[in-house]
């Protein structure tokens, strides 16, 4: 079983900043992707951005430019660097990690609790 610890939400003013952490433990052997999720109030959830293990990333085009996605393999730690933030970003972040637990084991994927960003002037 894998548990995610999510931190760094809140509240900011339009064009702020935040920094969300995202750490891995439990029964991991290797980590594949780790991605930030979001889900607004009445909206689907969707992908913000992704990362492979050897730190190819991609983004969502409501985020590009603003966000910056990066990894600490040896903390099993994602990061979500948000700038210039909007109203629009808005949105419980959730973070996500396909994971091993054994070299032989199949691969799960695993959900943070979510993490609450407000952007509100």
């Amino acid at each position: 079983q894998v548990q995610l610890v999510e931190s760094g939400g809140g509240l900011v003013q339009p064009g702020g900043s935040l920094r969300l952490s995202c750490a891995a433990s439990g029964s991991i052997f290797s980590i594949n992707g780790m991605a930030w999720y979001r889900q607004a109030p009445g909206k689907e959830r969707e992908l913000v951005a992704v990362i492979t293990k050897s730190g190819t990333a991609n983004y969502a085009d409501a985020v590009k430019g603003r966000f910056t996605i990066s990894r600490d393999n040896a903390k099993n730690t994602v990061y979500l660097q948000m700038n210039s933030l909007k109203p629009e970003d808005t949105a419980v972040y959730y973070c996500n990690v396909e994971s091993r637990a054994t070299m032989i084991s199949p691969r799960v994927m695993s959900w943070g609790q979510g993490t609450q960003v407000t952007v509100s002037s």
